[in-house]
């Protein structure tokens, strides 16, 4: 008999689903939409359908052993409960783990942990980050999220919620991020901040190709559109995400200095622009690091792209079914 796991990358836009299997790694995959903007009970009962969904497929004399969730938000240490995820509106202190059992209406193991802490351990034992016993895992996506790995586990604070680097401030007098911290990184390094300001930046640059890409006001912007945009030689998009590489770069330096850590990895969707992004960023990261601590410093980008989210998450659930 084969033993499966689900792994769930629970994200603000779309949750994505896996198979996984401990020697084949990912054998089947699907998303749905989250519809946070539902409130707490649409998106649990979009989790459920997901995961029976791969129920579903699971082959014949095999069976699923434990669901392990990536979730924004603080996840308590217990890897239950998700605490005001931002982007998801109506949600306070929510028992996640019980919530999918009982929608499931299985008594499976369910972790839970926070997206990007799953992210990092996905790249710890699948991806960019297994050279590395320790690294800093940045997420660069509808939000901007951090893990700490240190010798190959996650290191995660008092309670269960360190990491947090999308909420280092870069600037205290700064735009506030959604979870009302002035100037912190992920009000300019989040999608719909980054967005926001290229269309500002890019609005009477009618030269640029992004004027092509979206509507006649660019409010459909986004960064993939920048990204292609910066590919095709549009020197406005390139000065854009160079200035969102430069706020990423200082970011960075600031947690070098915290934690005398010295490779990064960066993922998420908006890390698909690749050198536009971390070309500054390296540039940047180095001037906010102090001269002691900067042997060794390095920038990597993950190239497993939202797969590291969902074999995080499933190295968890893997996890749970090993007797302890």
């Amino acid at each position: 008999m084969k033993h499966y796991v689900v792994g769930v990358d629970l994200g603000g836009t779309n949750i994505k689903f896996g198979l996984v299997s401990a020697g084949e790694g990912i054998v089947y995959q699907t998303s749905l939409p989250t519809g946070a903007e539902e409130g707490p009970q649409y998106v649990i009962a979009q989790i459920c359908k997901g995961i029976q969904l791969l129920l579903d497929a699971v082959p014949e004399e095999s069976q699923i052993e434990a669901v392990g969730i990536g979730a924004p938000g603080a996840v308590s240490w217990d890897r239950t409960t998700v605490t005001a995820p931002p982007n998801f509106p109506g949600w306070d202190n929510l028992n996640l783990a019980d919530a999918i059992r009982g929608g499931l209406e299985m008594d499976l193991p369910v972790v839970v942990e926070n997206d990007a802490n799953a992210a990092g351990l996905g790249s710890a034992f699948y991806g960019a980050g297994r050279p590395f016993d320790s690294f800093i895992m940045v997420t660069l996506g509808t939000g901007v999220g951090g893990a700490i790995i240190y010798q190959n586990e996650i290191f995660r604070g008092a309670t269960g919620g360190a990491g947090e680097l999308g909420h280092i401030s870069v600037d205290y007098e700064g735009p506030l991020d959604r979870a009302g911290v002035a100037g912190a990184a992920e009000a300019y390094l989040g999608q719909r901040f980054l967005s926001r300001h290229a269309r500002y930046q890019l609005l009477n640059r009618k030269d640029s190709v992004i004027h092509e890409m979206a509507d006649e006001d660019l409010l459909n912007i986004t960064p993939k559109m920048l990204h292609e945009a910066a590919l095709a030689g549009d020197a406005g998009a390139q000065e854009v995400l160079a200035w969102a590489g430069h706020k990423l770069g200082v970011m960075l330096g600031s947690a070098i200095n915290l934690l005398d850590i010295r490779k990064v990895i960066v993922g998420g969707g908006v890390s698909a622009a690749g050198d536009y992004i971390l070309g500054p960023a390296r540039d940047t990261m180095l001037r906010f690091v102090m001269p002691g601590l900067r042997d060794g410093v390095e920038i990597i980008l993950e190239t497993l792209g939202n797969e590291a989210g969902l074999l995080g998450a499933a190295h968890l659930a893997f996890q749970a079914t090993t007797p302890s």
